[in-house]
């Protein structure tokens, strides 16, 4: 087991327009240890939703290495690449993405489909009401998302999210679509999970959603430009009272 669970040594993702060249992440070398709950912030444009797409082993560096837990991804086929995000990954959406004509359960088992060895039925449905106790929804297994509130159905796709026991959790503005109230309820539930031992990053353009975590990343122009632990963390383990303080 390494330290590290991501490793990016000069990564770059470079696009083309005729004779324009477009550096959306430029030479970033970074290291996420084990455990770790880091934001990754920036404008629109900044980089750091293409450099999330290949920490999470969805798009390809043009140049550069990417060790994840300690496997070059770089030199893997795209089979072996979809076993190792379905293995080691768990994504949360700002969108949710989940199915409108599945239950909250039939929509947590989805990643089992895919897991080798095969789960079998009894399992999967085992470990999918599990999930979904775990965020606070075991009595929503049955309702589809039309029946759950926009946090309810934030806290299926987390649950969705760690129905595979990933040891990484990317997160792309999660909080984007949500109230301020709900949006509290989340990150605190993100933070019960990084108590847990699960290593969360999460893209935001927000300060307060940011504040949440133990390390800030601002990148700008592709390059990261500032890399700091959060001395002054926002605490939101006590969800009642983070709630209630809003009132």
């Amino acid at each position: 087991m390494h330290a590290n669970i991501i490793e990016l040594h000069q990564l770059s993702k470079i696009y083309r327009t005729g004779d324009v060249e477009v550096r959306a992440v430029d030479g970033v070398n970074l290291c996420i240890e084990r455990g770790e709950f880091v934001a990754i912030m920036g404008s629109s444009g900044s980089g750091k939703s293409t450099l999330m797409n290949m920490i999470g082993c969805l798009d390809h560096p043009t140049k550069g290495k990417y060790l994840l837990d300690g496997v070059d991804v770089g030199s893997m086929k795209s089979g072996q690449l979809s076993r190792l995000r379905n293995q080691k990954i768990g994504f949360i959406f700002q969108s949710f993405n989940l199915l409108s004509r599945t239950s909250a359960c039939e929509n947590i088992e989805l990643p089992l489909f895919y897991t080798s060895p095969s789960v079998s039925l009894n399992e999967r449905r085992r470990r999918a009401i599990h999930a979904l106790q775990e965020v606070g929804l075991g009595e929503r297994l049955h309702n589809h998302p039309n029946q759950l509130s926009g946090g309810q159905q934030q806290r299926v796709a987390i649950a969705r999210a760690l129905v595979n026991r990933p040891e990484l959790v990317l997160a792309d503005e999660p909080t984007g679509n949500l109230d301020s109230h709900t949006s509290i309820e989340v990150m605190g539930l993100f933070q019960k999970l990084n108590d847990a031992g699960i290593t969360l990053v999460m893209v935001t353009h927000e300060l307060d959603i940011a504040a949440y975590c133990k390390r800030i990343i601002v990148m700008r122009d592709g390059k990261i430009i500032r890399d700091e632990l959060n001395t002054e963390r926002t605490f939101a383990v006590d969800q009642q009272a983070a709630l209630a303080a809003l009132e």
